[in-house]
């Protein structure tokens, strides 16, 4: 049942990366202004401003389905994330003990 339902959990989980953050904002300033500007025109030509809303609606719509989903191609840069290497780390709580680290003078940990 796991084999199942571990590509559906990983397709929610929401995972994007920094470039996919990137590339989701680029591609939603993009659509918007695309949408917005088409908008305008067809209703200006037409002179009827419920289509103007009506496009502007779908362009909203159009990006939000391209832009909110976590699909894949937002997580092709995934972060290669550091061990963890204290081997004297508490199970039990869930502060992080590092020793040695000063800050301002002061010893932390």
């Amino acid at each position: 049942m796991d084999n199942i339902l571990a590509p559906i959990q990983d397709a929610f989980e929401g995972q994007i990366d920094f470039h996919g953050q990137h590339l989701a904002e680029t591609l939603s300033t993009i659509l918007l202004i695309i949408s917005g500007i088409t908008a305008f025109i067809v209703g200006y030509v037409q002179q009827d401003i419920y289509l103007t809303l009506w496009i502007g609606l779908a362009g909203t719509a159009f990006t939000g389905l391209v832009v909110i989903p976590p699909w894949p191609f937002y997580n092709r840069n995934p972060e290669k994330w550091l061990n963890s290497t204290g081997s004297n780390r508490s199970t039990t709580s869930p502060e992080i003990n590092v020793p040695g680290i000063v800050v301002d003078g002061v010893k932390v940990g």
